[in-house]
C-alpha cells in the first residue's frame, strides 16, 4: 500500500454567520464548559472564539494544525478541544467536517 503525502492543504474556510452564531453559543454553553473543566482537572475554561480545521501531518504541520495555530498546543493556558459532531450538526456545518476550538483556562 502506498502512502500520499500532501505537501500543502488548505485548511482555511468559512462559516454562514448563522451557523458560526449557533456553533460558538454550543461551545460557550455551561454544559460543555464545566464538562472540559473535569476533563482538565478542575480549572474554569472560556472559549476564545479561535477554531482550526485539524489538517493531515506533515513536516510543515507536525502537530495536525495550521501553524499559526501551534503556540497554543504548547501553551499551558490554552486547551484545544475537538468541536463534538452533534454540535456541527446542530449548526448545520457539513464542510469542513472537523474542527478545533481553542479555549483558555482561568
Amino acid at each position: 500500500m502506498k502512502l500520499k503525502v500532501i505537501e500543502n492543504f488548505d485548511g482555511h474556510f468559512t462559516l454562514e454567520p448563522e451557523a458560526e452564531s449557533l456553533l460558538f453559543e454550543l461551545l460557550n454553553g455551561e454544559t460543555f464548559l464545566h464538562q472540559i473543566s473535569r476533563q482538565i482537572g478542575g480549572d474554569r475554561v472560556e472559549f476564545t472564539g479561535q477554531l482550526f480545521q485539524p489538517v493531515p501531518y506533515s513536516t510543515n504541520t507536525p502537530k495536525g494544525m495550521p501553524p499559526e495555530f501551534e503556540p497554543y498546543h504548547q501553551s499551558e493556558d490554552h486547551v484545544i478541544v475537538n468541536v463534538p459532531p452533534n454540535y456541527m450538526f446542530q449548526a448545520k456545518i457539513f464542510n469542513p467536517s472537523r474542527l478545533c476550538a481553542i479555549y483558555r483556562r482561568l
